[in-house]
Formats: C-alpha cells, structure tokens, sequence
C-alpha cells in the first residue's frame, strides 16, 4: 500500500511493543494539556483547540472560564460578545456556533451536565469523535477510544501503526492494535512526542529513541 509519504511498512507486533514502552518511559505523566477544571471546560477548551494550540486556547479561557461557569451562562452568552472573546483562537464564529450551540443541548437535553456516553457527545454541535474522545478518556476515565489529532494521525502512519488519513479509520486501526488499557495514555504520549519529537516538516529522528523501531527513520520524504 502506498501513501504520499512514500511506501506504508507496518511496524511488527514486537516492535510496536518496544514502541509503546519506551513512550511510557518518555512521557509517563502525559496527559491532556487544555487546563480545565470540569468536564464542560475540557469540552469547550477542546472544541477551541481546532486549528489552534493548547498554549493560545488556555491564554482564552483563562478569564473565559472565570466569565463563564455553567452551561446556561455559555448557552445564554452574546454570540457577537463570545466571538470577540475567543477571536484569538480562530474560526471563531464556527466556534462560537458549536460551544453555544453545545451549552444549549447541555442544558436542554442532558440537565446541565455534560454527557459521559460517545452517544450523548457527539449529538452536541461541533463534537465528532476527536473531541468526545478527549473528554470521555481524560475527564470521565473511560477508554472508549483513541484520540486522533494531527498528530496521532502522522505518526501512527510513520511508525506504521495505520496506513489511514481518515481519522476515524486510524482510530480504528489504533484499538485494534494497542490495548484497550493504554488507549487512554497512548492518545497522550504520541500526541506529547509529536509535539516534542516528531513534527511535521522537520523530525528529529537523530535524537528520537523511537528511531530503532521506526519504519521512516532517515528516509528523505519522512
């Protein structure tokens, strides 16, 4: 099977193993790096987060989340005040759509309170899987899938864990072949070494501990 990036080698069972252990060893406090108090903050700070980055979107809802407490305050915001105040994250109409919009789902359907089921999350306007992944693993504990960002998504296809873009279908391939005790903290620690390591245009494969196990380790398309 051939990507863009050149030629998908999928990584062996043992490998991925040696793969899985050193993240664990890299990052073992990984975790979600949206500042939130509740599980209505880490939803809205993560439907901030498309297309911007944690550092921007915790500068934003610092004093939005001091403005903001409850779903009915959001649902009840001025649309045309909240895009002035989350401006700085982009997109921020759409955005503004989707956490109003979601605020008053919360309150209409679900008394207030932010549902724990993947069924129940993304019923709310701007959650698909992504979003509802971060809030049922880091909030709510509960490993009912992988998160998939940009991140996810390239180095699952670098290390070759899933030859997919689609993200729905490299979560798929990601439960399929990491346990389902380690979806939770993987989302986390690959997220974290995409971020650290592996970026997008220029990884640092000469200082990657991962490089021994990696499939695009020193190839000029990586």
């Amino acid at each position: 099977m051939v990507e863009a990036e050149g030629a998908f080698e999928r990584i062996p069972e043992p490998a991925l193993r040696e793969v899985l252990a050193e993240l664990d060893r890299l990052y073992p406090d990984a975790d979600c790096e949206l500042r939130h108090e509740n599980a209505l903050q880490l939803l809205i700070a993560t439907i901030l987060s498309a297309q911007s980055t944690d550092v921007r979107v915790n500068q934003v809802t610092e004093t939005l989340f001091e403005r903001y407490r409850t779903a009915g305050e959001f649902a009840n915001a001025d649309p045309a005040v909240f895009e002035q105040e989350i401006r700085s994250t982009g997109f921020y109409r759409n955005k503004t759509k989707s956490v109003l919009g979601a605020a008053r789902k919360i309150v209409g359907e679900f008394g207030g309170e932010v549902p724990d089921t993947m069924e129940g999350l993304i019923t709310l306007p701007g959650v698909a899987r992504k979003t509802a992944n971060v809030v049922l693993g880091t909030w709510f504990r509960k490993p009912v899938g992988v998160v998939v960002d940009t991140h996810v998504g390239r180095l699952a296809r670098r290390l070759g864990i899933s030859p997919q873009k689609d993200a729905v279908k490299v979560e798929r391939d990601l439960m399929n072949r990491l346990p389902r005790d380690k979806w939770i903290f993987m989302g986390h620690a690959i997220i974290w070494h995409g971020r650290r390591v592996c970026a997008a245009r220029r990884p640092d494969c000469a200082n990657c501990t991962l490089a021994d196990w990696c499939p695009r380790n020193g190839l000029p398309d990586c």
